[in-house]
C-alpha cells in the first residue's frame, strides 16, 4: 500500500492527472493508465503502464 501523503503528490506522467491506488497499482483518474507497484515502489513510466 502506498502512503496517502505520497499518493497526494504523485501525478500521471502521461497526462499529469490525479492518481489513486487500486489493487496494488497506481491508476490515473484521467487517462486510466495503470502503473505497477514493484517492491512497494510505484513505477511511473509510461512504457510500463497498462491502458
Amino acid at each position: 500500500m502506498i502512503d496517502k501523503d505520497l499518493l497526494a503528490i504523485l501525478a500521471c506522467p502521461a497526462c499529469q492527472g490525479k492518481v489513486s491506488c487500486v489493487e496494488e497499482k497506481i491508476v490515473c483518474q484521467e487517462c486510466h493508465r495503470k502503473y505497477p507497484i514493484k517492491n512497494g515502489i510505484p513505477v511511473l513510466l509510461v512504457d510500463e503502464a497498462e491502458k
